[in-house]
């Protein structure tokens, strides 16, 4: 069994703006090899840096039934690239037995509980990103990273 992880949690550059959301914490985890750190908007094709995207009309999970979309901050419909990276992560889940995977709050694509509104005015709404809504749908127990890193402030794994 491994623990799959947004990428940019460990300190990979792969977010929108070419940073990250490195935590000491996660980067800690990355160090003993029990996580795999992962990021569906590359695994979908998408470049780094690329242009911030959002979920218009639902979330994750309306995206994967075809009546929410995942559109650029210039308009450009990505929605099935964001499609692909989920179903690639999924894969990458599945191969390594993965029990639990970590994501990035807030994300299109790693969002677990809540995601940007579609309006690109950073407000926040309940709601899984497209990544997460799959993972989910297919069993496999998501967490994100705040929520994970309470559970760890509190003594909990």
């Amino acid at each position: 069994m491994s623990t799959l992880i947004s990428a940019c949690l460990t300190g990979v550059n792969c977010k929108y703006n070419g940073g990250n959301n490195l935590h000491p914490a996660f980067a800690a985890l990355l160090k003993t090899g029990i996580v795999v750190p992962i990021c569906p908007e590359q695994l979908g094709g998408l470049s780094t840096p690329r242009i911030s995207s959002e979920i218009v009309g639902g979330t994750g999970l309306d995206v994967l039934e075809g009546r929410a979309r995942v559109i650029t901050r210039d308009n450009q419909d990505v929605t099935e690239i964001y499609i692909k990276g989920a179903y690639e992560t999924l894969n990458i889940a599945r191969k390594c037995l993965a029990d639990l995977v970590i994501l990035k709050n807030c994300s299109p694509s790693c969002g677990e509980g809540k995601i940007y509104d579609g309006t690109f005015t950073r407000r926040i709404v309940p709601g899984d990103g497209v990544t997460a809504a799959l993972l989910k749908d297919n069993g496999i127990t998501v967490i994100s990273d705040e929520d994970f890193l309470e559970k760890q402030k509190q003594g909990g794994s």
